[in-house]
């Protein structure tokens, strides 16, 4: 079946609780063909029991080299092949299993909680520094995830502002752009593996033959990634904490707007078939984690599922509580400077959803 009404790629400004395009999805069947934002057809997977044999099923790889080969490389938003640039991304099979067990430790449950003051601390200084009415998206949320992830790696802290200005910059994705940006990552990797910290020890344990430009590519990931994974969900998760709290509210606040409404890209290495449906060689594939969390009672895929679950998912869900909690112990007086229903999230496709603001008094 197809999406030929709606677009589940436009960028949309809707009121908080409005909701999106994942019931339709959801009506047109277990996988629905759409139009991919580089052009031509893309298959997507509605359906929870679907999705989880598709985030396991190695007909499927991550490697953009199985990309159709009419799409643009920038206007797919696509990373470097594996061969260019081998990544926790990109990579599958052995590759990608030797790499992520490279990283594991450093992403352990029990060593991230270990972390857990130092986040806290860094989330009460960053708060306490604002005053009177402040847009937590206009900085905060940014800064707060990029610091704790650059304080963990070893990257100075007087670096942070590259760290929040790089990122930025993400956003304006072409081949000058990009060459520019990563630059600047990778002048933060190399201070970072001056400093000692997690990214001394990741250099220590990645395969052997891994280049220098390699181990800077990696840090970027981990950077990049921890950002963009906690930046709107923190968003979300402030609202909800000052106008409309719960008792599970990082659990709900990832169910409901997890930090990326869809997978990464995934191509069919040949022809496959799937819910009944032939897809071509070179297919582009999503799941809709969007969609399929909000279907079902227990259904949670906000990390994904499978070899390739989200490294980080632990230290994000412990920042989300770290926040949550100091706003509650420091900050009891705090409260939305607009009614909650008022607020406004922008829907942008596969980039995902963020709060346009979040004017808060942090001080009542």
């Amino acid at each position: 079946m197809g999406a030929e009404l709606f677009d589940p790629f436009a960028t949309v400004v809707r009121r908080i609780n409005e909701p999106g395009t994942a019931a339709a999805l959801r009506a047109a069947g277990p996988i629905v063909r759409a139009e991919a934002p580089a052009g031509g057809p893309v298959w997507i997977v509605t359906e929870e029991a679907l999705a989880r044999r598709v985030l396991t099923d190695d007909r499927l790889a991550k490697d953009p080299a199985y990309a159709p080969p009419s799409w643009d490389r920038w206007a797919a938003g696509l990373e470097p092949t594996a061969a260019e640039q081998p990544s926790l991304t990109t990579l599958d099979g052995p590759a990608h299993a030797a790499l992520r067990k490279a990283h594991a430790p450093l992403f352990a449950a029990r060593r991230i909680q270990g972390f857990a003051d130092l986040i806290a601390t860094i989330a009460r200084r960053q708060l306490a520094a604002l005053d009177g009415p402040v847009d937590l998206m206009a900085d905060f949320t940014t800064r707060f995830p990029l610091t704790v992830i650059c304080e963990l790696l070893g990257v100075p802290a007087d670096r942070v502002d590259q760290a929040v200005a790089a990122c930025a910059r993400m956003g304006a994705y072409g081949p000058s752009e990009f060459a520019a940006v990563m630059a600047a990552f990778a002048d933060l990797a190399a201070a970072a593996l001056e400093h000692g910290g997690m990214a001394a020890e990741l250099r220590d344990r990645v395969p052997e033959g891994t280049s220098e430009e390699q181990v800077h590519y990696l840090l970027f990931g981990l950077i990049f990634a921890s950002q963009i994974t906690t930046d709107a969900a923190l968003g979300f998760l402030v609202a909800r904490a000052l106008g409309d709290p719960s008792d599970d509210l990082v659990g709900e606040v990832l169910r409901q707007q997890p930090p990326a409404p869809f997978t990464l890209w995934r191509f069919t290495r040949a022809e496959v078939e799937l819910a009944g449906v032939r897809l071509p060689e070179r297919a582009p594939v999503l799941v809709d984690i969007a969609g399929i969390n909000t279907a079902g009672a227990g259904a949670d895929l906000t990390f994904g599922a499978g070899p390739h679950y989200c490294i980080g998912a632990q230290l994000a869900q412990l920042e989300l509580r770290a926040v949550a909690d100091v706003l509650a112990a420091d900050f009891p007086d705090a409260r939305l400077a607009v009614p909650y229903a008022q607020l406004r999230r922008v829907d942008r496709g596969m980039q995902g959803s963020r709060l346009v603001e979040l004017p808060v008094l942090l001080r009542g």
